[in-house]
């Protein structure tokens, strides 16, 4: 499985090139791309409540709460990827990613029938109970991350700007160690919505922020980056 970077280079791309924060805020406010998270929630809004997507996401989670495992096996498949590139990034081994990602949904099934809509979305959800385990995690045994550049695959991205050039050539290694060194929630942040792709309000919902408040966390982050970056991305 191959972690993609594509989402979090246009993020300091955009950050390198528009200096102004309120014209950032605007680019950063778009989902990134990303197929396995389409957003399931209490109050679809009119376009929503004629997805097909999103009608078959909620009615799968509805049938998982009365008991139907083939409901569940479907949602697992569906939102297994998104929460194991964040689980992935945070502890930076494979088999150690796979084994929370599996305690992940096997907590989930477990929980599910206490899950309620209101104000709450599915996917949102999943990563809460993700981000507490990679925390317990790290409490429990105290484990110091050690990433070598070869342990985060990437696939092949297709450079669109001088901006993007520039990022292209800093390695994964160095986007991991930068991501990490952000304070906690902004850290948490940055991963959700541009590794994991969760849209700004299933971000707030999973991290229980506002949606305004994920705004200016994105922002802040992107920004303490880009500052990160070599002298000639700048």
């Amino acid at each position: 499985m191959t972690i993609r970077f594509c989402a979090l280079r246009r993020a300091l791309a955009c950050a390198l090139a528009i200096p102004d924060d309120r014209s950032l805020l605007i680019a950063l406010a778009s989902t990134p791309d990303s197929p396995s998270y389409a957003p399931v929630g209490s109050s679809p809004g009119p376009d929503e409540s004629f997805d097909p997507e999103h009608t078959r996401l909620r009615a799968l989670v509805d049938l998982a709460k009365e008991g139907d495992a083939e409901a569940f096996g479907q949602l697992y498949d569906h939102y297994v990827t998104g929460v194991f590139r964040f689980v992935y990034y945070r502890v930076g081994s494979q088999q150690l990613a796979e084994d929370l990602t599996s305690e992940t949904f096997v907590r989930g099934l477990r929980a599910i029938q206490r899950f309620n809509w209101q104000g709450k979305d599915f996917g949102a959800w999943l990563t809460t109970i993700a981000r507490n385990l990679v925390a317990d995690h790290f409490k429990s045994s105290r484990a110091r991350l050690e990433i070598v550049s070869e342990t985060i695959p990437e696939g092949k991205n297709t450079v669109a700007s001088p901006e993007q050039e520039v990022l292209a050539l800093i390695s994964n290694e160095m986007l991991f160690e930068a991501v990490n060194g952000l304070p906690n929630e902004q850290r948490d942040c940055i991963l959700m919505r541009f590794i994991q792709g969760l849209s700004i309000a299933q971000t707030a919902a999973a991290l229980g922020r506002s949606e305004g408040a994920i705004k200016q966390l994105q922002l802040r982050a992107v920004r303490s980056l880009a500052k990160t970056m070599p002298e000639d991305a700048r």
